[in-house]
C-alpha cells in the first residue's frame, strides 16, 4: 500500500468533543492530561475566521495563485500553480500574510482565551509567532509529516497549539489528526522529512491510533506540545487548504525567545504592524512578566542524532537536497 493509499484508506477514530459550556474546567484539564488534545465545535468566532480567510486569499489572488474566473472565497487554485513553503514565491505571499491584522488578531479570540485561562488556571501567554499554512491541492509529497511541536517551540512543555482551519475542512481537504496519549512518552527521535517543519516521527510501532474528524467553520483542535500529530494530504482537485497555528502557555512558565519573534524572523514587528489600523495587539507581551528559557538538552540530542547538528532543524531546501542526492 502506498503512502497516499494509506492516507485515503486508514480508519480514523473520531475526536472526542469537548464543550466548555457543559463541562467544567477540571474535566477538560483531566481530558487534556489523558488524551493530549481537546476538540471543540464552534468555539472560534466565525466572522473573525472569515475576515482572516479573505485577507489571506486576497494576498494569494494578487500573486496569481487563484483561478480568476472563480469566487475569491472559494479558494480555487489556478490550474498548474503550486507553491510550497519556504520556496521564494511562497514566501513573497507569506510575508504579506504575516503582516495581516486580521490574522494576528484571530490569535486573541475571546472564546479561545477563556478556555485556556481555565485550563492553565492562570493567564495564558499567546505566542507572538503566529503561523499560517496555505496548502495546494494534490501536492501530497509536501504534506506535513508526523511530528511534535515541542521540537520547534521548546520553552515549556505546557504549550498548547490551537489548529484552526479557515473555513470548513473535511478530511479530503487535509485536516489535522493526532495520536491521543502520545504526549506522555517524552521527546521522540526524528528523521528528515519533506513538508512543514522538516522533521518526521516514525509512528508505525507506537501504541496509539490516529484520531480526527471533519472540521466545520469555527471548530478547533487544541493539543499539547508533545502530542504527535500530522496533516492529511489535500486530495481536493483544486481547493487551497488554509489554516492557522496559534500557540499558548501559562504566563508564569518560561518561554523560548523565538516564540516572541515573527515566523521565520524575516521581518521586524514594526514592518508587520506598518499598515494596521489598531494598536490593540501590537507588542502586547512587552509589559508582561515574562521569563525566557534556554535550549532543552533532549531536543539538542534529537537534532544531533537526526541532522548531525545540535542547532535548529535544517531548512526544507537543505532537506530536499539531501533526500534527492
Amino acid at each position: 500500500m502506498t503512502q497516499l493509499q494509506d492516507e485515503r484508506e486508514v480508519a480514523l477514530n473520531p475526536f472526542l468533543i469537548s464543550d466548555p459550556t457543559k463541562e467544567d474546567a477540571q474535566t477538560l484539564r483531566e481530558r487534556m492530561q489523558e488524551q493530549g488534545y481537546l476538540f471543540f465545535r464552534g468555539l472560534i468566532s466565525v466572522p473573525q475566521i472569515r475576515e482572516t480567510r479573505t485577507e489571506i486569499l486576497k494576498a494569494c489572488a494578487a500573486q496569481g495563485w487563484l483561478q480568476s474566473s472563480t469566487d475569491l472565497e472559494e479558494g480555487i487554485a489556478a490550474p498548474g500553480v503550486v507553491h510550497t513553503e519556504p520556496e521564494p514565491d511562497y514566501m513573497t505571499v507569506y510575508s504579506q500574510v504575516l503582516r495581516g491584522q486580521a490574522f494576528n488578531t484571530l490569535s486573541h479570540d475571546p472564546g479561545l482565551l477563556a478556555v485556556l485561562r481555565s485550563l492553565f488556571e492562570e493567564e495564558p501567554l499567546p505566542h507572538a509567532r503566529n503561523i499560517a499554512r496555505i496548502i495546494f491541492p494534490q501536492n501530497t509529497a509536501y504534506t506535513t509529516p508526523s511530528h511534535q511541536d515541542y521540537l520547534h517551540i521548546q520553552g515549556t512543555e505546557t504549550t498548547y497549539t490551537a489548529w484552526i482551519p479557515l473555513g470548513g475542512c473535511p478530511r479530503e481537504l487535509g485536516s489535522l489528526v493526532v495520536l491521543p496519549g502520545s504526549h506522555r512518552a517524552g521527546v521522540y527521535p526524528v528523521h528528515r522529512a519533506l513538508g512543514a517543519g522538516g522533521a518526521g516521527i516514525d509512528t508505525d510501532t507506537l501504541p496509539y491510533a490516529w484520531t480526527g474528524s471533519d472540521f466545520q467553520e469555527g471548530d478547533m483542535v487544541l493539543f499539547h506540545s508533545l502530542t504527535v500529530h500530522k496533516a492529511l494530504p489535500n486530495l481536493s482537485p483544486d481547493r487551497l487548504r488554509l489554516s492557522v497555528d496559534f500557540r499558548y502557555q501559562p504566563l508564569s512558565h518560561p518561554v523560548a525567545p523565538s516564540s516572541l519573534q515573527p515566523h521565520y524572523a524575516r521581518q521586524t514587528w514594526d514592518e508587520i504592524y506598518a499598515d494596521w489600523t489598531s494598536t490593540r495587539y501590537q507588542y502586547y507581551w512587552r509589559d508582561l512578566p515574562i521569563r525566557t528559557a534556554g535550549e532543552d538538552p533532549r531536543v539538542v540530542a534529537v537534532r544531533q542524532a537526526a541532522f548531525g547538528t545540535p542547532q535548529a532543524v535544517p531548512t526544507e531546501e537543505k532537506i530536499k537536497e539531501t533526500m534527492s542526492s
